[in-house]
């Protein structure tokens, strides 16, 4: 309970501190239409010259507060219904323009974009944002971590056309208000935006003109004032699916399924909504990319499944904690080592009162008998009920605390629960304008079974700025600590990260500005006896003003090991004391050009050997309708205890047609298990509300002596689902 008032004791004790009266946002008002708009990406519609209008952008690089290499026009319009945008971006050099993609969620940072970001609550913390390249393709997020980051897997129903012409690009963007949640009543909203010209590397932006603040801090956004009273209808989206599977394993029987599902989303007022899931299907899902493990402690694979996804950031706890623990891993619930389990239901309500945000879920999983891979003997999961809650608090402008808990475990150990609390102070406005920050956070977990010191707590300070960033975190995990619906590769520990920055910005020809870092990694365990360190330097970074970079790295290493591990098949490394010193080479080839990406060599000794890690990827955009997208891993190492060779590769084909119509290919190999994976999705958006998927997985394994590939399994799934909006 001492882990759970701290946070609290801590906000009560500052919450006296004066705020500082914003009047220095920049404004607009938008205009009223009441006339539909045709979203085709021409501003010729006569509603048009009813809107608000902005066309005061500055440049936040290559100079801050710079005049921009083309005139931007943004035109704003509400409706009861919508909010609508019109973006004009004069160029004049149109056949410069860069615009490789057309699919949905692509990584426009290395294109040409107009990024939108509102706060349609006003608290400074939260926010939505979308962008648009000149292909209409289309990206949208949710502000995470405060501002620091984005979630971009959460994924809206909206609108967006755009075309490239003699003079430039236009783009129409179309936000329904049943898309988002907002404030009742509200008359202004967070808002700004942002346009990338990316062969000049250029940045710029309509608020918030500094290179210390990042877009997505909307506590530094302008305004949108003038809104009409929205209103969303009756609130109900009713999402049904149907799904049709073939499949065959190895010496089985073809399978043929139809499955239904069904999804229904319910307002319980503009800014809580309740949702409920029957049958929840994730057909549609790509799968993960594999990954190579030179540790002793699991990997970590991101969520991608779209119900776990949206309003996932309301379970963010603590601040940056994810290589060190996650309190609520969703892929604990419908997975186990890699295979599914069905859920058979589930619910979800996400909301905020006032300046209190709030989420909990609840999914009830089916049982399973996970079969080994001797093909008979296998694991018998039971059917459970699990479930997390999350409360935040705003407080000050910038700062929250919040609580967290879960129940339940997905193997069904019975008592299971985790409790924690959490606090961050955080301004934009520290000694003027700076990035500051202070965190605290503990939890305490338990299930039947578990001993040992079953609590987790940690403490953060970070000054994240442009020249310097420094920061400072200490990290305890207990011996006990193990959350069933939380990922924690590594417990029995205190870790201390400490270091820097310094990022200067020379007027120099050639060079945009030089990273030189130092960071240092300390872990003991619970009695302070060194278990690991990692002094991480980088003495050369520089990024070059044609968008490439080059970094050399120095990184002594040392690992004290308790127990010995297998590193790769027959390759043990005994107990004993390690240390060695790691160097990297990088470069990067400039995102602006069609084909680039990053080279990487790691080389020097490794556990009393050496080791030799090359890295590579690369894309390659030789058109706007197709892109290839590599990457591969090669780890050489020769040990006293063993030498060992590994390989993984992946190919990425992504065949763009529209922004509405995608086939893309996934193809990965590695050398451990001799698998060959395919993953093809066609993607097709007939419209805002609906989808139509077809999915093919197959996976075959190469065979010795044979030299040939043995398929172990083939998939081929359709799906087809629509939103009914009301």
């Amino acid at each position: 309970m001492r882990l759970l008032t701290i946070p609290l004791l801590f906000t009560i004790y500052i919450n006296p501190i004066t705020i500082v009266a914003q009047d220095d946002r920049p404004r607009v008002a938008t205009g009223i239409n009441t006339e539909p708009i045709l979203i085709d990406g021409n501003l010729d519609d006569p509603s048009w010259n009813q809107a608000g209008i902005i066309d005061n952008f500055l440049t936040i690089v290559p100079e801050q507060g710079g005049q921009p290499s083309g005139q931007t026009t943004v035109k704003v319009l509400s409706s009861e219904k919508f909010l609508t945008l019109g973006i004009e971006c004069q160029d004049n050099d149109p056949s410069g323009i860069i615009n490789f993609s057309k699919l949905r969620d692509t990584d426009l940072e290395n294109e040409d974009y107009i990024k939108i970001i509102i706060d349609p609550f006003l608290d400074g913390q939260s926010g939505y944002i979308f962008a648009v390249n000149p292909n209409g393709a289309r990206y949208d997020a949710l502000v995470s971590n405060r501002g620091e980051s984005e979630s971009k897997d959460w994924d809206g129903i909206w609108e967006a056309a755009a075309r490239i012409h003699d003079g430039g690009w236009t783009a129409e963007v179309r936000i329904p208000l049943q898309s988002i949640n907002f404030k009742q009543g509200l008359k202004e909203w967070g808002f700004n935006v942002e346009r990338n010209i990316q062969r000049n590397q250029e940045i710029i932006r309509w608020a918030n003109v500094t290179r210390d603040q990042w877009f997505t801090q909307t506590s530094r956004a302008g305004l949108i004032t003038n809104l009409p009273k929205f209103s969303y209808g009756l609130g109900l989206n009713v999402r049904p699916s149907l799904i049709t599977s073939i499949s065959k394993e190895d010496g089985s029987d073809t399978d043929f399924d139809v499955d239904p599902a069904l999804t229904v989303n319910q307002r319980l007022g503009a800014n809580i909504t309740a949702t409920a899931t029957f049958n929840t299907d994730f057909a549609e899902t790509e799968v993960d990319s594999r990954q190579t493990n030179l540790t002793r402690f699991p990997l970590f694979f991101p969520e991608k499944r779209a119900f776990f996804l949206e309003g996932s950031d309301i379970f963010e706890f603590g601040f940056g904690l994810r290589s060190d623990l996650v309190p609520f891993f969703s892929r604990r619930v419908g997975l186990f080592d890699g295979n599914q389990i069905p859920i058979i239901a589930g619910g979800k309500v996400n909301g905020r009162v006032g300046r209190t945000s709030f989420g909990g879920v609840v999914m009830r999983s089916d049982s399973k008998v996970i079969i080994g891979d001797d093909g008979e003997s296998g694991v018998q999961i039971p059917a459970t009920t699990t479930g997390v809650f999350r409360i935040k608090k705003n407080v000050l402008k910038e700062s929250s605390f919040g609580f967290i808990g879960s129940f339940g475990d997905p193997q069904g150990r019975p008592d299971a629960f985790v409790a924690g609390s959490d606090f961050t102070y955080q301004t934009t406005r520290f000694n003027g304008n700076k990035n500051f920050l202070v965190g605290t956070w503990g939890m305490y977990n338990n299930r039947t079974g578990l001993t040992g010191d079953k609590s987790a707590y940690g403490l953060k300070v970070d000054y994240p700025n442009d020249i310097w960033d420094v920061a400072f975190t200490y990290t305890h995990i207990g011996d006990g600590f193990d959350p069933s619906l939380g990922f924690v590769p590594r417990d029995g520990i205190n870790k201390i990260v400490a270091g820097g920055t310094w990022g200067p910005r020379p007027k120099w020809k050639l060079v945009r500005q030089i990273r030189n870092q130092i960071f240092l990694t300390y872990i003991p365990n619970l009695d302070w006896e060194w278990q690991s360190y990692r002094v991480f330097t980088a003495p050369i970074n520089w990024r070059f003003e044609s968008g490439e970079r080059f970094e050399f790295n120095i990184v002594p290493t040392g690992e004290r090991l308790i127990d010995p591990f297998e590193i790769s098949e027959g390759v043990v490394i005994p107990t004993g004391e390690y240390n060695y010193v790691r160097y990297r080479l990088e470069t990067e080839i400039a995102s602006k050009r069609r084909l680039n990406g990053q080279l990487t060599w790691w080389f020097g000794p490794f556990f009393d050997g050496h080791l030799n890690e090359y890295q590579a990827t690369i894309n390659w955009n030789p058109t706007t309708i197709v892109t290839f997208e590599f990457s591969g891993v090669r780890n050489v190492a020769e040990l006293p205890f063993g030498d060992f060779d590994q390989t993984l590769v992946g190919l990425r084909v992504r065949f763009n047609a529209t922004p509405d119509l995608q086939l893309n290919s996934f193809i990965q190999y590695d050398t451990d298990t001799r698998n060959l994976g395919v993953n093809s999705r066609i993607h097709w958006i007939f419209h805002p509300q609906g989808d139509f998927f077809i999915v093919y997985n197959s996976n075959s394994v190469y065979e010795r002596p044979e030299d040939r590939f043995n398929r172990v399994n083939n998939q081929l799934l359709v799906k087809v689902r629509y939103n009914f909006r009301l």
